[in-house]
């Protein structure tokens, strides 16, 4: 393979398997260059450093939501229902590498780590965003800062919930989920 035929996601995908043997911290962008018979520069071309490739994974898990939105079944549902339904979609892509991405979040809060904690907090507020324009959430003003708020909070609880049982049957995170969504006052917002 060569630098003009490697793609970003190839790269990414690399990554993500070299990882679920070594782990997040071991891997090196050098290891995913050896993977794909490639130099660093090939990797460089689409990844200036290893963090990126944690925003692309995160980037593929908003796709994953953004494309279930488009599902025909979605519209007729409720607000917390079609909530609910996208952030299972974001989840899901991110389930064949769990533990990794485990592991991508510690990295990303090691105290060393600060200009990527603050890209964090942006990750989580776009990735947010992008939840409730899918759900097609059409509060303002207040309503809207307070729901933001409130849903980041639900965003945050769940997957971080997620990504310590791995052993829980979906019935029962989606129940958690469902009652997060429900719960005042986020579902008088919801409702309204």
């Amino acid at each position: 393979m060569t630098a003009a035929t490697v793609t970003a996601g190839q790269i990414l995908d690399s990554a993500l398997r070299l990882a679920d043997v070594c782990g997040w911290e071991r891997l090196h962008l050098f290891d995913i260059a050896a993977d794909l018979g490639v130099g660093l520069d090939a990797i460089a071309v689409h990844y200036r450093e290893k963090d990126q490739l944690v925003e692309a994974w995160f980037d593929r898990a908003d796709r994953a939501m953004l494309s279930r939105a488009q599902a025909d079944d979605l519209s007729g549902l409720s607000a917390d229902k079609r909530l609910e339904e996208l952030l299972i979609a974001w989840l899901d892509s991110l389930a064949a590498h769990r533990a990794v991405t485990g592991q991508m979040l510690l990295y990303k809060l090691e105290p060393g780590h600060i200009h990527l904690q603050l890209l964090g907090l942006l990750r989580i507020s776009r990735t947010v965003q992008w939840w409730r324009e899918a759900a097609r959430r059409q509060t303002h003003h207040l309503y809207r800062i307070v729901e933001e708020s409130l849903l980041t909070g639900v965003y945050l609880r769940s997957f971080i919930h997620w990504l310590r049982h791995p052993e829980e049957n979906a019935a029962d995170f989606r129940a958690l989920l469902r009652s997060q969504l429900r719960s005042a006052p986020l579902s008088v917002l919801l409702h309204r």
